[in-house]
């Protein structure tokens, strides 16, 4: 893959920085810094999950009790990995290494999935990694996290959890499945995501990436 433009004159949301800043290089080029800010990130994502996966989501099974779809609605907080890799690193790969890094994180400290969430963290990267293949990598506004999100959410839910976990449920109570994890895809993966990439940009963590410059050009155009 040849070598691409680094900047693209686009504001694809309010708020967003008026320039996008692509990954420099070759696409498939990964810096050492890229491989290594993955990497932390993921880890520190499957840290979460563990601590979610044990304190807090079987709170959630008890108030979901009377509707089970609507306990879909936490799925977004497995997704963000996803979106925050491909947000940060901004080259093929990085969304789905983001996330499998996080599933074998949490598979170590332990949860109540077991291996199944390596298949699951498979196809959240993929999700994402599908809608940034659409964009080219060029575009990293709220559209793109959003729709990531919910690629994520579908793929995760249809290619697995539809068969795995709720194989007795009604044709209506699928789709209430569905409709749960991918608005909880959008909000909590795709916004919240996009979110936490731009409070890393404003602390200065991301200095070496595109969306700390992005931030860094945005208060030198004030």
């Amino acid at each position: 893959m040849t070598t691409q433009d680094t900047t693209v004159r686009d504001a694809s949301s309010p708020g967003a920085p008026k320039s996008t800043i692509l990954a420099s290089g070759r696409l498939t080029a990964w810096r050492g810094v890229d491989l290594i800010t993955a990497a932390m990130l993921a880890v520190a994502f499957g840290v979460a999950f563990w601590g979610f996966d044990t304190f807090i989501y079987p709170l959630l099974s008890v108030v979901t009790v009377g509707f089970p779809p609507a306990g879909e609605l936490s799925l977004g907080v497995w997704l963000i990995p996803a979106v925050v890799g491909g947000l940060v690193i901004r080259r093929p790969g990085a969304a789905l290494f983001t996330e499998l890094v996080a599933a074998n994180v949490e598979l170590l400290l332990g949860n109540g999935w077991g291996v199944a969430v390596l298949l699951s963290g498979l196809l959240q990267g993929l999700g994402v990694e599908l809608v940034l293949a659409l964009v080219r990598w060029r575009r990293f506004g709220a559209a793109t996290a959003v729709l990531g999100g919910v690629a994520a959410a579908i793929l995760e839910i249809v290619g697995y959890e539809w068969w795995a976990y709720t194989a007795d449920y009604s044709p209506a109570w699928k789709l209430a499945y569905l409709a749960c994890g991918v608005a909880s895809g959008a909000l909590i993966a795709g916004l919240g995501g996009l979110a936490l990439v731009r409070a890393l940009a404003r602390s200065g963590a991301l200095n070496a990436f595109p969306a700390g410059q992005e931030f860094r050009e945005s208060r030198a155009t004030r």
